[in-house]
């Protein structure tokens, strides 16, 4: 790569990579390089294009793989069967061959360990980049970026990263990933390994012997609790809470039954209320079950409509929904594998995981310990438990007011992006592209990844994130992607 001084930096020593024959190729920057990054990236590269092209990937982990399908010392499962894994809509069963040529008995119903998945993520984007013809070219770059400005003279975007490089392009993808779980009251005052915020980016192991709580009980508790058992080898006790103190519901094979009434009804009810809308459901699934099927067909039917019926909702059902509904969807939609679910309610039927359903009020040092101040689901007065650690696995936290990240902050701050008011992402249009404070949308700066909840609502599994990736993969390389990008200078 070619990196030379900005012109009038020399005193700060700011540096600036400019690809080679920028003149003459147009350069879509992609900030993250986990799923949804990824696989814009390998969508671009496999597209046709006219003109030269340079895809360049930003990120600052490991390359094609983010936190989630990262290099795990455990065998973590993913969530959804290895038959709707796959990272392209054109071919259903990529991932499966994939992972058929080192476990030839794979089928499209296992769940495989996610690991597995990041392997198959890097070797479809080095594939892809091979096979892509020599005006198209993709370009990766580690590091971290913290903001981003215009050019004053033209419709360039600068990058500006952590380590001083500025990076130059035409078109910004944002694909920062899951952002970190919002921060437990008093955290901030627990250390020494005390209070672990984000168990992904540093996963714990539990000893014999001591006492843990894990705030959150879906997904993410279910993977921390049953490996966290494994390393103290059955000897810690776990605690779990959560507002509801639901756990995630099992995946299960289920015979295709065709709802006799569906996508019309549903539409209906969102258009009045979210009660309306959870009766529809409930009807739909008493009525799947009653002709032999399993009421997660249900879900799998709702979950393909839930674009259109979440934009259905008005603001004020979508807040009643996030209040009273959200947290019971969760545990339908986002199931775990059997295997799983078995071994988690093994952990809580012999005593070793306590379910509580409640609120932290606030930790804090107790010593070489953690008080735990809670307060039961009903309960009027608040109780306190003792424990060594607390983990939080409350999951992402997609308000992006509340963001660590300096890039999102910068972008808040300028105007450039704004925070969705319910705190479920950020705003975009139909194809990603971000609304400014003045209700502009860009022509040149685009967001894919599960903080498009606001529009969409279901936006953080493979399945669905995969189509909006391509749909801007196809945006971008066609004419009508070139034509916004000149209409924005």
């Amino acid at each position: 790569m070619d990196v030379r001084l900005r012109s009038g930096t020399a005193a700060t020593g700011l540096v600036e990579y400019v690809p080679a024959e920028r003149a003459a190729a147009r350069t879509i920057l992609i900030v993250g390089a986990g799923f949804s990054g990824t696989a814009v990236a390998i969508s671009l590269l496999r597209l046709p294009h006219s003109q030269p092209l340079r895809v360049v990937l930003v990120e600052r982990e490991a390359m094609a793989r983010g936190t989630a399908y990262g290099r795990q010392h455990r065998s973590y499962l993913l969530n959804v069967p290895a038959g709707r894994m796959s990272g392209s809509s054109a071919d259903p069963m990529e991932f499966l061959a994939f992972a058929q040529r080192g476990r030839p008995d794979a089928t499209a119903a296992d769940f495989l360990p996610r690991e597995l998945y990041g392997e198959y993520l890097e070797s479809s984007l080095a594939g892809a980049s091979q096979a892509a013809p020599s005006h198209v070219q993709l370009e990766r770059i580690r590091g971290h970026v913290i903001a981003l400005e215009r050019e004053h003279r033209g419709p360039g975007l600068h990058l500006h990263l952590e380590n001083g490089l500025t990076v130059a392009a035409d078109t910004v993808v944002l694909a920062l990933g899951n952002p970190a779980p919002k921060p437990l009251p008093g955290s901030e005052h627990v250390r020494d390994g005390g209070y672990v915020a984000d168990p992904w980016r540093a996963p714990p192991e539990f000893r014999a012997g001591e006492t843990v709580l894990l705030v959150g009980t879906g997904l993410t508790m279910a993977d921390i609790a049953l490996a966290g058992d494994s390393s103290a080898q059955g000897g810690a006790t776990i605690h779990a809470i959560s507002r509801h103190g639901l756990i995630p519901t099992p995946q299960r094979e289920a015979r295709q039954i065709e709802p006799r009434s569906g996508a019309g009804m549903l539409a209906r009810a969102a258009s009045l209320s979210v009660r309306r809308l959870l009766r529809a459901v409930r009807a739909l699934a008493e009525d799947i079950e009653v002709r032999g099927g399993d009421w997660r067909e249900a879900i799998t039917l709702v979950r393909n409509l839930l674009p259109a019926l979440w934009q259905r909702l008005p603001l004020g059902e979508r807040r009643r929904f996030l209040r009273h509904v959200r947290g019971y969807w969760e545990v339908h939609r986002h199931r775990l594998p059997e295997r799983t679910w078995s071994a988690l309610n093994e952990l809580w039927r012999s005593g070793r995981l306590q379910v509580h359903a409640g609120r932290i009020e606030r930790i804090e040092p107790a010593g070489r310990q953690v008080r735990v101040r809670w307060r039961a689901r009903g309960a009027r007065n608040a109780a306190t438990l003792l424990v060594d650690r607390v983990i939080n696995c409350t999951g992402p936290d997609y308000d992006a007011r509340h963001s660590r990240e300096r890039l999102w902050r910068s972008l808040l701050a300028q105007g450039v992006a704004v925070a969705d008011p319910l705190g479920l992402g950020i705003r975009t249009d139909e194809r990603g592209a971000l609304i400014d404070a003045s209700g502009r949308v860009s022509g040149s700066l685009y967001y894919v990844g599960p903080m498009l909840r606001p529009r969409y609502w279901e936006t953080t599994a493979v399945p669905e994130l995969r189509v909006h990736a391509e749909r801007l993969a196809w945006h971008l390389a066609s004419d009508a992607g070139s034509r916004a990008r000149v209409r924005s200078a």
